[in-house]
């Protein structure tokens, strides 16, 4: 007989052997399973938070980002257009950069109307003020 682990024995559903000296019978007396492990509502988001702030990865996945340019390039020039790997990554590393920075600005609008939610017309507003330049 082994005995399991810790982390696999609190996820088993804790089993006894009891004797009935009356029946002469052995049964499995067997417990309620124990409760999964659960956070606080709010918790687990401003978990996610922390993690793609700590991470320098994209966040785009890289095969739609390609066809998506592959796709726009199309719809301005006739002829097909060759593109580097890195010059893909150099567009998409600014793309992001761009989006976090715009919602960055759109979520500062957000809490100036003192919301927590982030609406379309904040990030209308975020880029008005930026002006024509930086849109």
């Amino acid at each position: 007989y082994s005995r399991p682990t810790t982390a696999h024995a609190r996820k088993m559903s804790t089993t006894e052997l009891y004797y009935c000296e009356l029946c002469n019978v052995l049964s499995v007396l067997e417990a309620s399973p124990r409760k999964k492990h659960r956070f606080r509502p709010g918790t687990r988001a401003l978990m996610e938070i922390r993690k793609y702030q700590k991470s320098t990865d994209l966040l785009l996945r890289k095969a739609p980002f390609s066809r998506l340019v592959r796709e726009v390039c199309q719809t301005f020039s006739r002829e097909h257009m060759m593109w580097q790997g890195y010059a893909l990554m150099a567009l998409q590393e600014a793309a992001e950069a761009f989006m976090v920075r715009l919602f960055s600005d759109a979520n500062l609008c957000a809490i100036h109307a003192k919301r927590v939610t982030l609406f379309p017309r904040d990030i209308q507003l975020a880029r008005r003020i930026r002006g024509v330049e930086n849109m």
